[in-house]
């Protein structure tokens, strides 16, 4: 089976090809192709231009995946695009390009509905190999603790407010740092020369942890190096506990704080199902400071971390292919006719058919 996947949730428009060969044998990526929107620096992508970049390029992204693979539209299963959660305009542009895809194959009653979400876990797994892990999902949209359970992805704990990555991409734009590649990688190589921990707001509510107060905070340290004369950037500022900081350290204190957070949440999901395995999934899961501080959590239980790099973490058609096909292969089917979108798309509400009861 082979499965054309559609990705355009938010910013980034993802096309894969992806075939399983046979059951119990790794799938096969044959194309990954992807293309992003980039607002300017210091401000953040709108849905109306995202949706509009998302038209422009999507026909020569999928001629381009074609003729890459050599696959034609005979050859193709089933079209899965993205169903939700993200971005109301930019999903249904990518939606509407599936269904008029599915009309001109013959696909029209072979078209499937993916949440992302269970897009990157089902990516995660299939390229980490890990068996039975718990998930950090942590992206620009969603942050999320879950573990499997009875045909259902479990949510342990999650954002209250923000996600994470929203987070991260808020305070870059205080700070005015790019947005190209990412505004999260950005801040990453920008903190790995922050030497300067700066006191932040830590808030873990039981299984779920807040990150609108902590950004609060940081951006009001960051409004303190623009000058008022020319808003031109400062190099450092002194802060209430007379602490020199620069832009570097702010970013460096930011994610040092965030991330713990993340870790006591993921470590207490693992202690809870008895968990040996944490994998790490979504555009904020690049992260290598991220990984390095799940590790060290993961290794002091005698347990392991599992994650990819950006070609699977960040959005990527590929991963909608894969749990679409996964889905497909179990039976779901899908028309033009129910080939709706929608903006709240809970991760718990899939019903996962193609893993055993207990994982």
């Amino acid at each position: 089976m082979i499965a054309l996947g559609l990705e355009g949730s938010a910013n980034k428009l993802g096309i894969g090809l992806i075939s399983h060969p046979a059951q119990g044998k790794p799938p096969i990526i044959l194309a990954n192709l992807r293309h992003t929107y980039h607002a300017p620096p210091g401000s953040g992508f709108l849905p109306k231009e995202t949706a509009k970049h998302h038209r422009s390029w999507i026909v020569r992204l999928v001629k381009q995946t074609l003729q890459q693979t050599g696959i034609t539209p005979s050859q193709i299963s089933c079209i899965c695009y993205t169903k939700g959660p993200g971005m109301g305009a930019p999903l249904q542009s990518v939606a509407v390009a599936a269904r008029t895809i599915a009309l001109l194959w013959g696909l029209e009653d072979k078209l499937i509905g993916v949440n992302h979400c269970v897009g990157h876990i089902e990516m995660g797994r299939a390229i980490t190999r890990a068996s039975n892990p718990v998930v950090l999902y942590v992206s620009g949209g969603n942050t999320q603790v879950i573990a499997y359970s009875h045909y259902r992805y479990r949510i342990f704990g999650e954002a209250l407010d923000i996600a994470i990555g929203n987070c991260l991409d808020r305070f870059a734009r205080a700070l005015n740092i790019p947005n190209d590649p990412a505004p999260g990688y950005n801040i990453e190589q920008l903190a790995k020369g922050g030497k300067e921990l700066v006191d932040l707001p830590y808030a873990v509510k039981g299984m779920d942890c807040s990150f609108s107060g902590i950004l609060a905070w940081v951006e009001g340290l960051a409004d303190r190096l623009a000058s008022d004369e020319n808003d031109s950037r400062a190099d450092r500022l002194k802060t209430e506990e007379g602490k020199v900081v620069t832009p570097a350290d702010l970013c460096f204190s930011l994610q040092e704080t965030v991330f713990a957070m993340l870790v006591e949440i993921t470590e207490r999901a693992m202690a809870h199902v008895g968990a040996e395995q944490v994998l790490i999934v979504g555009g904020v899961g690049c992260n290598e400071r991220l990984q390095q501080m799940m590790g060290l959590m993961a290794r002091e239980r005698g347990g392991s971390v599992y994650a990819t790099d950006e070609r699977f973490c960040i959005d990527n058609g590929i991963m909608i292919a894969q749990a679409g096909l996964l889905a497909y292969g179990t039976g779901v089917r899908g028309t033009v006719e129910d080939s709706e979108t929608t903006q709240r798309f809970r991760t718990d509400e899939v019903y996962i058919g193609w893993r055993e009861r207990d994982g």
